[in-house]
């Protein structure tokens, strides 16, 4: 990855990764307000502020007090999101690895992990993360915007931009005659 494309994915990462912070609250229950896992809910929003240290270390703290599948499916997306916010891409694809292992239809993960293999330099990956993704969510913008990352990457445009100096050279010659004729 270039400097200049690794700035530009740095700026739109928080943006385009997906965490669930809605997910940790109660499925059906009338008597419970409030998330059932507050550091889980607390991690995600962390992470959807951009602090991704937090966001890991609170996702990290609700993990350890998961209450059942559903919980830790959510911890792991959402560590997933974390640890490539905090540039740790093989760990952050771990945790991508384990969701899609328990629910290969969780489009989120598809778009998280293919941001990894972006990272991570393994585009036939990411292009496959992102095809699976658009499979299950055919109108994800989070999608799209990888899309255009990895094509960014891997099939870069090419700026073609040719100077015509030729003006230039006339005006200096036009600008050495006028001060000769005034000597």
């Amino acid at each position: 990855m270039t400097v200049e494309s690794k700035n530009y994915w740095r700026m739109t990462l928080a943006a385009l990764l997906l965490v669930a912070a809605d997910s940790v609250l109660p499925e059906e229950s009338k008597t419970v307000i409030g998330p059932s896992n507050i550091y889980l809910y607390d991690g995600a929003n962390a992470l959807r502020a951009g602090d991704g240290a937090e966001g890991v270390r609170l996702t990290l703290l609700g993990l350890r007090s998961a209450q059942g599948t559903r919980e830790e499916k959510i911890a792991h997306a959402n560590l997933c999101a974390g640890y490539l916010l905090i540039d740790r891409p093989e760990t952050a694809l771990e945790h991508c690895n384990w969701v899609l292992d328990l629910d290969d239809a969780h489009w989120r993960t598809y778009n998280n992990r293919a941001l990894v293999y972006l990272q991570l330099e393994r585009f036939e990956e990411s292009e496959a993360d992102i095809r699976r993704g658009q499979e299950l969510k055919p109108q994800s913008t989070n999608l799209k915007i990888v899309k255009g990352m990895l094509l960014d990457e891997t099939e870069p445009v090419t700026t073609r931009i040719e100077a015509d100096d030729r003006r230039d050279a006339v005006d200096r010659k036009g600008s050495e005659t006028d001060r000769e004729s005034d000597n």
